[in-house]
């Protein structure tokens, strides 16, 4: 007998939200092989039909969907109880909830989330504001961000930057060489954006750097790899944000996502006080 799940992921548009909703339901059983086959901007009964013959041939077929078409998403379920595959809306009896709740009916719209709206606008204005200020490039507008993130290098900086910036945070990044590679506004003024140091425990910031210095074949620079040497720039860094008194994450075991949940926390705090 087959022991692989073979998992269908039908959506009315894009998919992103099934997809990503199943990566933290997979977390949850990681003893179990699957296989993933995704169907987007599926509309239409007949598209429906083709994808229940496929998969009804595979052992183990599990469906799962976000359809808000009440009619569709009830065609889709009664269909694959008649075949008996095991089905599954994702976000149907939310939808429903809180339509009750607020007193108040869903729009039933696909890709309702990916609308052109104000927010849009905003998230790809962070994007591009982010993108132009990774890597210490123009740090003296760094008082125009809605964070900074500094850290020794190979804390995450740009992934978590970019990560914040597709949530429409603007984010600065910069790499924190010594005191005096901070920028003089922020020096000058440590409150005039939010300023969050990451770091790192230094024997998992050394294989990070030593992978990198490999996978790039520079092998010639010890110091960049010497434990005690990142010992002493941890140190440095740890001082340097208490001097100043920006909030630190330690990102060792934090996934890139976890951090800049720290960080968004860490952020409506500083609005609040600053209002």
């Amino acid at each position: 007998m087959n022991n692989i799940y073979q998992i269908y992921l039908i959506s009315d548009s894009t998919g992103e939200t099934l997809e990503r909703i199943f990566l933290a339901l997979k977390a949850q059983f990681n003893k179990i092989e699957y296989k993933v086959h995704s169907y987007s901007f599926t509309r239409t009964e007949n598209q429906i039909i083709k994808i229940l013959e496929t998969a009804k041939e595979n052992e183990n077929s599990i469906i799962l969907y976000t359809i808000v078409d009440n009619n569709l998403a009830k065609f889709l379920a009664n269909k694959s109880e008649d075949n008996k595959l095991p089905c599954f809306g994702v976000l149907g009896n939310l939808i429903l909830s809180f339509s009750k709740l607020l007193n108040q009916k869903a729009s039933h719209e696909p890709s309702g989330q990916h609308v052109l709206n104000e927010e849009y606008y905003q998230r790809i204005e962070a994007i591009q504001f982010t993108m132009n200020h990774d890597d210490g490039n123009l740090a003296n507008e760094a008082g125009k961000s809605d964070i900074v993130l500094l850290g020794v290098s190979r804390t995450s900086k740009t992934p978590t930057s970019i990560y914040l910036a597709n949530k429409g945070y603007k984010t600065s990044n910069i790499p924190l060489i010594n005191e005096n590679s901070i920028p003089k506004i922020l020096k000058n003024n440590p409150k005039v954006s939010c300023v969050v140091g990451l770091n790192t425990e230094a024997e998992r910031l050394v294989d990070i750097r030593k992978n990198r210095m490999s996978s790039f074949k520079e092998l010639n620079n010890k110091r960049y790899t010497n434990i005690e040497s990142i010992q002493k720039e941890i140190d440095a860094a740890k001082k340097t944000f208490q001097k100043y008194g920006w909030p630190t994450i330690d990102v060792t075991r934090k996934s890139v996502e976890e951090t800049a949940a720290s960080i968004i926390k860490v952020y409506e705090i500083y609005s609040q006080n600053n209002e």
